[in-house]
């Protein structure tokens, strides 16, 4: 009975912790999203634009021979974005080439 006792006490205490980091882990999400909103606001606000990083010509060779996975790879590697901001960004870029 006690180690049944104890065992949901452990299983209780570590789904406590879990949602109590995973909060913590969101409002500092949303914090680092508003930042960033802040910046880019007041970096267009300055005509500043971001500088464009080192290696993207590989992506646009890439591009330039139909390897849009690639691509992505590549971006993701040069930039450490995510695979849903290295997707629209190569996608942005394929479209520019069109244009």
């Amino acid at each position: 009975m006690n180690t049944v006792f104890l065992l949901v006490m452990l299983i209780a205490t570590a789904g406590w912790i879990t949602s109590t980091v995973s909060l913590r882990v969101k409002s500092l999400q949303m914090q680092a999203d508003r930042a960033e909103r802040r910046l880019a606001l007041v970096l267009e606000h300055l005509g500043i634009e971001e500088p464009e990083p080192a290696g993207m010509d590989e992506v646009r060779a890439l591009l330039g021979e139909d390897r849009q996975i690639s691509a992505i790879k590549a971006y993701r590697r040069i930039t450490g974005a995510g695979l849903a901001e290295a997707k629209l960004a190569v996608e942005a870029l394929a479209e520019a080439r069109k244009s």
